[in-house]
């Protein structure tokens, strides 16, 4: 078996369901990695700097030394995840070898997550709590979305029997969903609705990997803020602020 390359990562992160993604993704892999804080709440992702290693100006993002010598750029979590289990995991501790069922059967949930639950949830998050005025349309549009894509998953659970979403060991398609299940009350969305998705959470987060990860670059509270609605009703109006400030900066540009 060949030996797992040396890593010169940086992640660029910030405390969101797409940030650990990627820090949990290390944590389980047991590499060693630095971390930048970005400050998103201040327009850091916008800045030259950044742009150059994700011109989108969104996080997560990465760099490495890649097998050339050179630094590579990676943006995109999903993409991350993939580069990160195909250079580093080659005891496949998080994911399956290239060309089995299982493979194939990781990128399907991976997907399913970047381009259903990630999105649908986002806005979700967006219209409960961050508009400036309540659109019911679209608070219910994606709020429904998001529990049906939830359903599919709790479903999922039900019929196969496992532990993870492909078979009983955790990948990169749980970590990837990981963040965005545990802050389903942030989008309005009782995780109690669906018993086997919850279940699954909990797992997860039993994990030493996840605790470690999800706690990068600084403690998770989401669970500990829903408890508290004066908490919550404090931290949307903040985040609201310079959410509308920064659609407000892009409509300029």
């Amino acid at each position: 078996m060949a030996a797992a390359a040396a890593s010169d990562i940086t992640l660029y992160t910030a405390q969101t369901p797409n940030g650990i993604k990627l820090s949990i993704t290390l944590e389980e892999l047991g590499i060693p990695y630095k971390v930048e804080k970005i400050q998103i709440s201040k327009n850091v992702q916008k800045e030259p700097w950044f742009l150059a290693i994700n011109p989108n100006g969104r996080i997560p993002a990465l760099t490495d030394t890649f097998i050339d010598g050179q630094k590579i750029r990676l943006f995109e979590s999903g993409s991350i995840m993939m580069y990160l289990v195909e250079r580093y995991d080659t005891e496949h501790k998080i994911s399956f070898p290239k060309g089995t069922r299982e493979y194939y059967e990781v990128n399907n949930w991976l997907f399913f997550l970047n381009a259903g639950v990630g999105p649908m949830q986002g806005q979700a998050n967006h219209f409960f709590r961050y508009a400036p005025e309540k659109i019911e349309y679209g608070i219910n549009r994606y709020q429904n979305e998001t529990r049906r894509l939830y359903r599919v998953l709790d479903n999922h659970f039900q019929e196969t029997k496992n532990q993870y979403l492909v078979g009983d060991k955790c990948t990169i398609a749980d970590i990837a969903h990981y963040g965005w299940i545990a802050a389903a009350g942030w989008a309005g969305i009782d995780i109690d609705e669906f018993p086997n998705l919850k279940a699954w959470e909990n797992r997860m987060a039993g994990r030493p990997g996840v605790q470690k990860g999800r706690d990068v670059p600084e403690p998770s509270t989401i669970k500990e803020m829903l408890k508290d609605k004066e908490a919550v009703e404090r931290h949307a109006a903040e985040s609201k602020k310079w959410i509308q400030e920064g659609m407000k900066e892009n409509q300029k540009k």
